[in-house]
């Protein structure tokens, strides 16, 4: 099984702690920040579509913080800065996801936002649950399908040479670059794979 070398974020720094402190802080201040989905779920007075998408984007937010600093956070903490081809595919393929998902989300909820503003009195008949639950299925379903062609050509490039990456995580710019691809493929493909998928 190929082995890949995560050298973190600053491999040569003196303080590093320091510096994962501060992300540490960070990420519970986005951790408590996003605990507004608990409130949307309690409270029944906010069940209608703008904040039930409020919600999902909070756990978006909430799971794409989760998928790329807790995964730090346990290889500093633990000294392993390996990581395995399917384990740096899988976090490619959750950031990718996550990240599409947010887009998009946030893309309907400007879209909520129209309707809210130019047909205030018909808002409720338009943007009913139903449509809400149509909303965040077409933005899950999109990044799904966006995210595994993206993972699926970045995991398959052939990988020769150093297997170490600058980077605390698995990412498709730092598996280009340690590929046997030339540089003039990698973009070709990567633009086509964009344009396709996330149009």
């Amino acid at each position: 099984m190929a082995v890949i070398i995560l050298s973190g974020l600053f491999p040569n720094m003196k303080y590093v702690s320091f510096l994962i402190y501060i992300i540490i802080l960070i990420y519970l201040v986005a951790i408590i920040g996003n605990s507004i989905l608990l409130l949307i779920w309690m409270d029944l007075r906010l069940y209608n579509s703008m904040y039930s998408l409020l919600s999902q984007l909070s756990l978006v937010d909430f799971a794409l913080i989760s998928s790329i600093v807790s995964k730090m956070m346990i290889k500093y903490f633990s000294g392993r800065k390996i990581s395995t081809h399917p384990a740096c595919g899988t976090q490619i393929f959750f950031f990718f996801t996550l990240g599409g998902a947010e887009s998009i989300l946030l893309t309907l909820m400007a879209y909520d936002q129209y309707v809210a503003l130019c047909y205030p009195l018909r808002y409720a008949v338009i943007m009913n649950f139903v449509v809400c639950l149509q909303m965040a299925m077409v933005s899950w379903t999109g990044s799904i399908v966006a995210s595994t062609a993206h993972t699926v050509y970045t995991m398959n490039l052939p990988i020769c040479g150093s297997r170490k990456i600058h980077r605390f995580f698995c990412e498709t710019p730092a598996i280009m670059q340690i590929s046997d691809t030339s540089t003039y493929e990698l973009v070709d493909h990567q633009l086509f794979n964009y344009c396709i998928f996330n149009l």
